[in-house]
């Protein structure tokens, strides 16, 4: 059991990453974004191909990259040719599934066994398999959370953030909305390919239907981080997309270890608890105002 609760947690946190991702689009820019699918495959296969290379390093930085194009690609689609934001990311996604087997060498999985990755160097410091599995991800997520903390307290940042409160506004304070929104969305799908890299290496190999889901398991992370912390700052809504990516893989990893829900139900169970999540604030408001309406009647 112990076992399970630590691979969760070391999983809990490789996937926060990609909850920050969709945490600046779903949240902060307030744009759905279909392309996390596709960019999150796109950061794995990299990551991958540059591991095999020998360059573990390397394949983290290019991953980011890479999904930063995919990001800024859906941004161009959306502002550009003005293409609704929800068929840009799945176009986005449908052109990145080629460009990903392209990448993987034209097979659908690539092996990583005997290559040195971010782990392996990690364990070369005197730590063990676990523990170094652990602190690189805790470590590389723990820095993601600061630096966009910081950054969305800059001027940029501030102007994304403004610009998905009111998009009219900061156009008529002769700001580039649509230079923002690209940014926005680069840096939101370089944080979901990083989640990818990492995942790469973590795992020891990538597929190339890793990235089936991707968008509602970042959902889940945001959503059941604000059903504890709720809907405050930038940087604890940063900081509660980590904390709900890590009891999302917890639920996940309970619900499996049961026998009532076999392995193939994944997705299934992944679906009913952005569900269930997403309808706990509704179904809350709804029977605050049904008691209000109650208490009204009986003082009329």
């Amino acid at each position: 059991m112990s076992a399970l609760l630590i691979g969760s947690f070391q999983l809990g946190l490789v996937y926060a990453l990609l909850g920050l991702g969709v945490y600046i689009t779903f949240r902060i820019l307030n744009i759905p974004d279909l392309t996390a699918d596709g960019s999150f495959t796109l950061g794995l296969a990299v990551s991958a191909a540059f591991t095999v290379a020998g360059h573990p390093l390397w394949g983290i930085l290019a991953a980011v990259l890479a999904g930063g194009a995919a990001g800024a690609v859906t941004g161009l689609l959306q502002t550009k040719l003005e293409i609704h934001p929800i068929l840009s990311g799945i176009l986005t996604m449908s052109g990145l599934y080629t460009i990903n087997l392209m990448v993987l060498g034209s097979r659908s999985n690539l092996s990583l066994i005997g290559s040195e990755t971010l782990f392996t160097l990690a364990e070369k410091l005197g730590l063990s398999k676990d523990l170094s599995k652990t602190m690189v991800s805790l470590l590389v997520t723990g820095c993601m959370v600061l630096l966009l903390s910081w950054f969305f307290k800059t001027h940029l940042g501030l102007c994304i953030r403004a610009t998905g409160n009111n998009s009219d506004m900061v156009r008529a304070s002769s700001i580039n909305v649509e230079g923002v929104k690209i940014t926005a969305l680069a840096i939101s799908n370089g944080c979901v390919a990083l989640s990818g890299a990492v995942l790469a290496q973590y795992q020891g190999f990538a597929d190339i239907s890793s990235g089936v889901g991707m968008v509602v398991v970042g959902l889940a992370s945001v959503i059941i981080g604000e059903v504890f912390f709720g809907r405050r700052s930038v940087t604890i809504g940063l900081i509660s997309a980590v904390a709900g990516s890590i009891v999302y893989r917890f639920i996940i990893a309970l619900a499996l270890k049961t026998s009532f829900f076999p392995a193939f139900a994944l997705k299934l169970v992944s679906a009913v608890i952005v569900i269930i999540a997403l309808a706990v604030p509704t179904l809350g408001r709804k029977r605050n105002l049904h008691r209000l309406k109650k208490e009204a009647r009986r003082h009329a």
